[in-house]
């Protein structure tokens, strides 16, 4: 079956699947995302070897809960929890355990089912923590959720621990000693600030503002150099056509799906960017 991403993140790509797919070589050998969020594009490939990372420690949670049988069950189980007691009351309660520090000791299976249910009964769909790393999206008035596709859900793990899917957690910088000539690097970065508008970029309290993106382009030009294939997408800014300019930039047309204002939902031009045509 068709695999599908586990949550709904912001600046999830299966909206632009088809473009994104126009620019993926036709052949290649190991598959990287740095960013991985929801995934969309990993699942869509579903490549026999991947190396995907993200700086959200909940997140890789839940991937880890995915590849790993002995802690696929208990997620499971943590995520029946969570549909069964879902009220606003219990939401609340929920998004608050980060506030206390016993939090960093939960079994990964517990963080990650909470990922997994704010997601789904927060508002918007929303993933966002504040300055202090705590999550704060509000409750998303739904009087019942229902927070994961079980079917779904099996395909993913029988996909991840049957395949060399390799998982790191932090910067997008610990992908490169291990890229080679031939491999593939999509880079799916908090996006480039547009002129006016407010950027959704609080997918951690580490703010990906425009140093980030000068480094993340020397990385990108180190990886293109070394001879991988290498596709980004951002926004469509002059700041990021200035800094790719050698490179080729395809300028293509999406929806801004999530935000808590839905007058700032709507059209929006992006690039993708490769070092290959």
């Amino acid at each position: 079956m068709k695999l599908l991403p586990f949550v709904k993140w912001a600046g999830g790509k299966r909206q632009i699947m088809n473009e994104l797919l126009k620019y993926v070589p036709s052949s290649f050998n190991c598959y990287f995302e740095p960013f991985v969020g929801g995934g969309a594009l990993l699942l869509e490939l579903a490549p026999n070897k991947a190396f995907i990372c993200d700086i959200n420690e909940e997140l890789l949670c839940v991937y880890k809960c995915l590849k790993w049988k002995k802690y696929y069950s208990a997620l499971k189980e943590e995520l029946r929890l969570h549909e069964l007691n879902h009220s606003e009351a219990y939401y609340y309660e929920v998004r608050n355990w980060d506030h206390n520090i016993s939090f960093k000791t939960l079994p990964i299976e517990k963080k990650a089912a909470r990922m997994i249910y704010l997601n789904k009964a927060g508002f918007n769909g929303l993933y966002r923590v504040n300055s202090q790393g705590y999550f704060n999206v509000p409750f998303g008035k739904k009087e019942k959720v229902h927070i994961f596709d079980e079917e779904n859900l099996d395909a993913l793990h029988d996909y991840f621990n049957h395949h060399a899917i390799y998982l790191r957690r932090g910067d997008f910088t610990l992908i490169v000693p291990h890229v080679k000539k031939g491999d593939f690097i999509y880079f799916d970065p908090p996006y480039d600030t547009l002129e006016n508008k407010d950027s959704f970029t609080s997918y951690s309290k580490d703010q990906f503002g425009k140093k980030e993106q000068i480094r993340l382009f020397e990385c990108f030009d180190k990886l293109a150099k070394r001879g991988a294939y290498v596709m980004l997408s951002n926004h469509n800014t002059k700041f990021i056509n200035e800094l790719y300019k050698d490179y080729h930039i395809h300028i293509i047309h999406a929806k801004r799906m999530i935000n808590s204002d839905a007058t700032k939902r709507g059209d929006i031009e992006e690039v993708i960017i490769t070092n290959y045509e």
